[in-house]
């Protein structure tokens, strides 16, 4: 046989294993998107699920109605129609807790296991869980912003370069914040443990300047929230919804897009990159016995 041929006969093997990779891959995004469609529209039709879609938006409107006419300083703009936009980015950073609490909770009664065991089942299984958070936090976000156009006055939602910028910060913010979400999930073995979360994020929330101006906050403060991805978020959507005059109460006087795009940017790459490692360590490390140990714990707390 002829170099040439030997060539030939060892290249038909590699071809042959990244057409079968390429369609597992396939396979498992096909699997997903249907898995994740079926489960956004499961969590719209079951009463419980519905409530929770709509209770945190109702909420955010209520505080939003009581601070429509309220002024920053003398003459500044009014905290409801800066408060409008920063909660957006709040509730697209929230997105980290909600699917840190379905990895938590799944990993915990064993469907993480069961897809485990099935041919493609983590691939498609992580694809159906991002359809279903990106899906549910979509119609989060319109269920508060449809109706906060109405309630808010002051808003540039009239002009393409205000729905674009909200477009690009809002895909960007999700691939920041739903690998960490995933990361999370995986670190902590039960939903008490995993509802510790909730403190830190909380903190953040309050020195990102969602519900008042940021520059308000002590230096070292600002300094602390500009590393996290929440206030960039929330300065995200204010550049995409408010006038050039509300610039006035930023850091600099400035919307900052490119430190915007360069902190997020940075926590995605962040994410994309410990994400699958850590997602693979905790699914290797599943298995009956360690899902009945979580349960038997769970049934002597209930207990």
């Amino acid at each position: 046989m002829t170099a040439a041929a030997r060539g030939t006969t060892a290249a038909r093997p590699t071809g042959a294993a990244r057409e079968a990779t390429v369609a597992r891959a396939t396979g498992a995004i096909r699997v997903g998107w249907q898995r994740g469609l079926i489960e956004l529209r499961q969590s719209f039709t079951n009463g419980g699920d519905l409530l929770s879609h709509l209770l945190w938006p109702v909420l955010m409107l209520i505080a939003l109605f009581f601070l429509r006419d309220r002024e920053f300083g003398t003459g500044g703009p009014l905290l409801g129609t800066l408060a409008l936009p920063s909660i957006l980015g709040m509730n697209v950073a929230m997105g980290m807790v909600t699917m840190s609490q379905v990895l938590t909770a799944e990993r915990e009664d064993g469907t993480l296991l069961r897809a485990r065991a099935t041919p493609n089942g983590m691939p498609s299984y992580l694809v159906g869980k991002v359809v279903t958070v990106s899906g549910g936090l979509l119609a989060d976000l319109a269920i508060l912003l449809i109706p906060g156009m109405i309630i808010i006055d002051g808003l540039t939602v009239g002009s393409a370069g205000s729905w674009l910028t909200l477009v690009w910060v809002l895909v960007l913010g999700m691939v920041a914040t739903l690998p960490l979400g995933a990361i999370l999930g995986s670190v902590f073995t039960s939903a008490r443990g995993q509802g510790l979360i909730q403190l830190p994020v909380l903190g953040l929330i309050a020195i990102s300047g969602i519900f008042y101006p940021f520059t308000t906050m002590p230096e070292w403060l600002q300094g602390v929230a500009q590393v996290f991805p929440i206030y960039w978020l929330g300065l995200g959507m204010r550049s995409a919804l408010l006038p050039d005059s509300a610039v006035g109460v930023e850091i600099g006087e400035s919307w900052r897009h490119l430190e915007t795009v360069g902190v997020l940017g940075a926590w995605a790459v962040i994410g994309l990159a410990v994400a699958p490692m850590v997602l693979r360590r905790m699914a290797r490390r599943e298995s009956g016995s360690s899902v009945a140990e979580r349960r038997e714990k769970a049934l002597r707390r209930v207990g």
